[in-house]
């Protein structure tokens, strides 16, 4: 978003043509709302930044639910920024440490800011793009405890703050960086800034482990079995003993299994009748191990995240299944098999094979009302077929 758009948008005009409009999606509803705008006389630009913003809000639902109905966004900021259910977390840690105020440092929108000064926080947001931290100050606007300077990062005085918040900028405009180095603030800098004070530092969750320092808790969090972070907890953030976590928030509110090392993985054993599928948070923090030993469980394969147990058990971290047959790894013969079975719609989930589901499934030629899951693995170097229902 350029400063002429954001004029045009922050104008009284502006923003209460935006409440007017309201959030869609459609581009049946955006060619005619534009043609009402205009018709209305409404100037182009106004109209341009208006319905920009009225597409961002419909997209922020999913992210910030009714509150995204009063905020402003821009492409990147929306995409980078932390869904409110996990911000509000991330405050709830910082509050329950017992610090009082925190610095936002590359705050874009301003997402993880308005969760801090929800709990009462005091916070200084600070952000280094001049359309984006008018946003954010915008965003923030409801939060008297809430600041927003534009600066540069390096620039901003940390003296009275007692912990900081980082999320680095990992993109420009549609250019993606991929080296930690090009980072906005580099991962060298944020962790620099994490030694020296407590810090939250917000990262991508397919991070290497092997730049996670060893005195940070690494927490992975998913959302509805989607994994969207990792943070690294450092000082009086990171809890006592706890260097790997994985937070699952679903249905079932928030649950978390902790460990003080990445877990040593469980042996590889026989299929029995249950298959479990770890949420992705705790695969990618390694605790596949722990969670197999809590299922009284083994793995299916030593290199692959499918767990195998004779019981079943009620578990938040992972998606249990019971096992109806085990088929041939053969699509004319899996075929017959199932279109004898009655079984139309298939579900095809996949690890340790070169499969393309979509294909795979074409060649089935299923017919049927009824439905399945098929789940395509190894057992050593045996590719298999299991047939399978969600419980």
């Amino acid at each position: 978003m350029d400063v002429a758009e954001l004029r045009a948008l922050l104008s009284p005009e502006g923003l209460r043509l935006l409440d007017e409009v309201g959030p869609f999606e459609r581009t049946d509803d955006v060619v005619a709302t534009v043609a009402r705008l205009r018709a209305a006389g409404h100037p182009p630009e106004r109209v341009a930044a208006v319905l920009s913003q009225a597409k961002l809000r419909a997209r922020a639902l999913r992210k910030f639910g009714p509150f995204a109905a009063r905020m402003l966004f821009t492409e990147a900021g929306l995409e980078q920024a932390t869904r409110l259910r996990v911000a509000s977390m991330h405050a709830g840690r910082v509050a329950s440490a017992g610090l009082t105020t925190i610095a936002d440092l590359g705050c874009g929108i301003g997402g993880d800011a308005m969760a801090f000064a929800g709990l009462g926080l005091r916070v200084l947001a600070v952000e280094g793009d001049e359309a984006t931290a008018a946003i954010a100050a915008y965003n923030l606007a409801p939060f008297p405890g809430a600041r927003v300077e534009h600066a540069d990062l390096a620039d901003v005085d940390l003296e009275d703050i007692d912990a900081v918040w980082l999320d680095p900028a990992r993109r420009a405009g549609s250019r993606r960086f991929s080296e930690p180095s090009d980072w906005s603030p580099s991962l060298d800098d944020a962790l620099a800034l994490a030694a020296d004070r407590p810090a939250g530092v917000k990262l991508a969750p397919a991070l290497d482990r092997a730049l996670i320092p060893p005195t940070a808790e690494a927490q992975w969090i998913s959302v509805d079995r989607e994994l969207v972070e990792v943070v690294l907890w450092s000082g009086a953030l990171a809890r006592e003993g706890v260097r790997r976590a994985a937070l699952v928030l679903g249905d079932e509110g928030a649950n978390e299994l902790t460990a003080t090392q990445e877990a040593e993985d469980a042996p590889p054993g026989p299929l029995s009748g249950w298959l479990y599928e770890p949420d992705p948070a705790v695969i990618r923090a390694h605790l596949i191990g722990d969670l197999a030993r809590a299922l009284g469980g083994r793995m299916l394969d030593r290199t692959i995240a499918w767990i195998t147990a004779d019981q079943p058990v009620d578990t938040a971290f992972a998606q249990r299944f019971r096992v109806v047959a085990q088929l041939p790894f053969d699509t004319r013969w899996l075929g017959r098999e199932l279109r004898a079975r009655g079984i139309g719609t298939l579900e095809i989930k996949k690890r340790g094979v070169d499969v393309d589901p979509a294909r795979f499934r074409q060649r089935l030629a299923l017919r049927g009302d009824g439905s399945a899951t098929l789940v395509l693995t190894r057992m050593g170097a045996r590719r298999v077929a299991l047939l399978a229902e969600r419980a």
